[in-house]
């Protein structure tokens, strides 16, 4: 009879005590605790690892210099033990269910050589921004937008996995709530020119890996998602981080078209007004007030400009 598989998480958190104490009291209830937890820290205040309660599985705490989700798992991931079969990772404010690490324990445990990755399922999913217009025939054929959950589109936009019945193969996944087979972790690592907030930083992660292996939602694997306030900035910073971030991916992988990418760059930018207008909230034209800058900059800047700044 085979070992039981060996799962290490690496938690990447900032200044978030009550969220990160939150989540470890999910991974201390598990029907089938994980073997090790790695949490790095890049707070600027107190670190909450002495408030954590006792767990039992192994846990480390490391300190990072600087806040980038990209970058602390990278850490994260150097400090997990060579025994360690699977590493997953997980954001500080999220919650598992309790046996939703044994279910996915259960999933690898079938799985073949062919399965890279397994995103935990998502059940309290936020809805869809825009549904009928992303879902629409006409955003499909003009390659802006796919209907398929989890898909990536001709353009390097995503489609949302949202909750799933049953297990569902897709193009990419969310990395909060997730889980990798470890050797191919050498050769992929998190890009962390997607500093700080590090938005997309997933979405190119795993499309990279899913070039060669393939990934699953593990419907039985429930978590659920409850965010703090705050965290990606103001909205002119995350407006310039939504398209320069994209392109940036686009720019990565060949197969996808620029021009479809800046296309639907300009449609999210319009939708951003257009909603900024309607709810009267004034403030919220930072955001793609930040796109129009974005876009700019993406068709005037070189490209090695871009990358020497980071999205920032």
């Amino acid at each position: 009879m085979p070992a039981p598989l060996k799962l290490a998480f690496v938690v990447a958190t900032k200044d978030r005590p009550e969220e990160l104490r939150r989540m470890w009291r999910s991974l201390c209830r598990q029907t089938r605790p994980p073997d090790e937890v790695v949490i790095v820290d890049a707070g600027s205040g107190p670190s909450p690892w002495e408030d954590l309660e006792p767990a039992a599985f192994a846990a480390a705490h490391i300190r990072a210099e600087r806040p980038s989700a990209a970058g602390q798992r990278n850490l994260g991931l150097d400090a997990v033990s060579a025994e360690t079969d699977l590493v997953g990772f997980l954001d500080d404010d999220a919650v598992l269910e309790e046996d939703a690490v044994e279910e996915m324990l259960r999933f690898w445990e079938g799985a073949d050589g062919a399965v890279g990755g397994a995103a935990f399922n998502l059940v309290n999913h936020p809805p869809m921004d825009m549904e009928p217009l992303k879902r629409s025939r006409l955003a499909e054929s003009l390659g802006l937008y796919a209907r398929r959950p989890g898909a990536v589109a001709p353009s390097g936009f995503q489609t949302m996995v949202g909750v799933v019945e049953r297990t569902t193969w897709t193009d990419w996944l969310p990395s909060g709530a997730s889980v990798w087979r470890r050797e191919l972790l050498r050769d992929h690592r998190f890009d962390e020119w997607f500093g700080g907030y590090s938005y997309l930083e997933d979405l190119d992660f795993s499309y990279r890996v899913g070039k060669t292996f393939r990934l699953a939602v593990v419907a039985e694997a429930r978590y659920r998602h409850l965010p703090a306030e705050g965290g990606r900035g103001s909205g002119y910073v995350f407006g310039l981080r939504e398209v320069l971030n994209r392109v940036r991916f686009v720019r990565k992988n060949p197969e996808l078209s620029g021009a479809k990418c800046r296309a639907a760059l300009v449609l999210r930018m319009l939708m951003s007004a257009a909603a900024a207008a309607e709810q009267r909230k004034f403030a919220s034209l930072a955001r793609p007030w930040g796109n129009a800058i974005g876009l700019a900059r993406s068709f005037l800047e070189h490209p090695s400009v871009i990358a020497k700044r980071g999205g920032s």
